[in-house]
């Protein structure tokens, strides 16, 4: 069933349309379902991509995506950070949220670490890298 999207020039909103098939749409005149005018022009609908999250990853991991990632610059990680939480379209928490607020401000990450001993469930790694 396609579907389409007009703007009505009678009584000036956005619809949609649908139609019963493609070659009803070359075949009749399309109607606002508001007004019944049938002055609209057709519009470009948005399009939403469906995409893996391998995909996402592979994307994060492109070293085009890390041009301007400065890891000395606290304000360019909180942005990384932001637009990787974007990309995989996770809600990762509230400590993530403080941290990266944290990080817009100018905070130095071993400053947060420092304040938020407990960061990532408390379970952390002692001076060997072990857990």
């Amino acid at each position: 069933m396609p579907i389409y999207e007009y703007r009505c020039h009678d009584c000036r909103k956005r619809v949609t349309v649908y139609w019963r098939s493609f070659s009803e749409i070359e075949t009749a005149r399309a109607r606002c379902p508001v007004c019944g005018g049938q002055d609209l022009t057709r519009l470009i609908s948005r399009v939403a991509v469906l995409r893996s999250e391998d995909s996402r990853l592979e994307d994060l991991a492109d070293p085009s995506n890390l041009a301007g990632l400065d890891e000395n610059d606290p304000k360019s990680m909180a942005r990384w950070m932001r637009k990787m939480s974007r990309e995989m379209g996770e809600d990762l928490g509230s400590e993530f949220d403080e941290v990266v607020d944290r990080l817009e401000a100018g905070e130095n990450p071993e400053e947060i670490e420092a304040a938020m001993p407990d960061l990532g469930g408390g379970e952390g790694f002692d001076d060997h890298g072990e857990m």
